[in-house]
């Protein structure tokens, strides 16, 4: 399909698109299970949907998906809370939450993906701490999730036993910032850092905040998202007491912004802690103006303020869900005007030389198969981006 055929087919899809509701409702548990275990982030964590069997109890796995999860167990598991489960469509294979996580065969046709596009194996001076920029870096404080997402840019860590980091390794990387006076920001990151528990993350920001030169702590977490009953008044209270604490999170699509979603980042909040969310650009997702718009606009109501939308990376198994870049600067061109300035996140690209606003002067345009821009430190970067 050419661009202005692709332009036209999204206008028309634009028309019979919905955008999310106002107020949120909360998410019930099935028949069987009281409500204190359903809002209980432990009870979900001990019940998450590993196998086919447990899937059936949600939805109707079509074929496609039974094969794609015995296919795809050795490279990457398929793991669900029952929270984000109760969200899905069980009779839609193209419901916007299924797709994110229930494995597809589509992820076996992926030619020219790569396990680590960004290069952050080569940019870590320490095991799981990634430094692009001279004075922040990201910590990958362990290899687990509530869940895992099909299109996780480091699915060659998450659930492997290789990347986990043990007690004595965090503290290698802890000496490593201490020694290092130029780090000023250090965002916690995985894995999620909010798997950890209490006392464990605790033990982590006490230390951080013993380092002179480490001004601010940033915690990237889907949890908020996927399980948001861990979001709890006594970690807030723990998190309150070390700031500047800022979260940001990862809403991709408006189903997901739940009552249950909207109270965690509200205690968040209450607690002093700035919320954003990073969403990443997903092909039958959230590619339209519609369901892009209600989305950000939704997150304006919870004071949740949209921040970045990623494009999808050049990573293995998600050709199916990248979108054309040009096609991302239209639908993020098309907002501007229809919604608040503040309501409009940045669209960016990440590189191994760091993030790049996909807009003017940075975006340089198509050069054959490469999309081409220009990074932060004037280096130029040739993503592929197949029509």
């Amino acid at each position: 399909m050419q661009r202005a055929e692709r332009k036209e087919a999204a206008q028309a899809s634009d028309a019979s698109e919905v955008a999310v509701a106002w107020p949120l409702v909360p998410t019930r548990p099935p028949e069987g299970v009281a409500e204190s275990d359903w809002t209980d982030w432990g009870w979900q964590m001990r019940h998450r949907i590993r196998d086919v069997a447990s899937l059936r109890e949600w939805i109707d796995p079509t074929p496609d998906e039974e094969q794609a999860i015995e296919a795809l167990a050795r490279r990457f598991r398929f793991v669900i809370t029952p929270y984000y489960a109760s969200l899905m469509s069980r009779t839609d294979p193209d419901c916007p939450i299924r797709r994110q996580v229930v494995p597809r065969m589509d992820e076996l046709g992926d030619r020219a993906g790569l396990s680590d596009p960004l290069g952050e194996v080569a940019h870590s001076p320490v095991k799981n701490v990634i430094r692009v920029y001279p004075d922040r870096i990201a910590f990958c404080v362990n290899n687990e999730c509530a869940l895992y997402c099909r299109y996780c840019l480091r699915k060659r860590m998450v659930g492997d036993e290789e990347w986990t980091m043990q007690k004595r390794e965090l503290e290698r990387a802890l000496e490593w910032i201490a020694a290092t006076p130029a780090i000023r920001d250090v965002l916690l990151t995985g894995g999620d850092p909010l798997v950890f528990s209490d006392a464990r993350l605790e033990w982590l920001l006490e230390r951080l905040r013993a380092i002179p030169h480490v001004e601010l702590i940033r915690l990237g977490t889907r949890l908020p998202v996927t399980l948001p009953f861990r979001v709890t008044e006594a970690l807030c209270a723990m998190l309150e007491r070390f700031h500047p604490i800022w979260v940001n999170t990862h809403f991709n699509h408006p189903r997901e912004l739940t009552a249950d979603a909207a109270r965690a980042c509200d205690r968040l909040l209450r607690a002093g802690i700035p919320v954003g969310n990073q969403s990443v650009l997903l092909r039958g997702i959230n590619d339209s103006l519609p369901v892009m718009q209600g989305l950000c606009e939704t997150l304006v109501r919870m004071r949740v303020r949209p921040y970045y939308v990623y494009q999808a990376q050049l990573l293995e198994g998600t050709a199916h869900f990248r979108v054309p870049i040009e096609d991302g600067i239209e639908l993020f061109r098309r907002m501007r005007g229809r919604t608040s300035g503040f309501a409009i996140p940045q669209y960016v690209l990440d590189t191994p030389h760091g993030k790049v606003p996909l807009d003017h002067p940075f975006a340089k345009g198509r050069e054959g198969d490469d999309f081409v821009v220009e990074t932060w430190d004037g280096a130029i970067w040739r993503e592929p981006n197949p029509r």
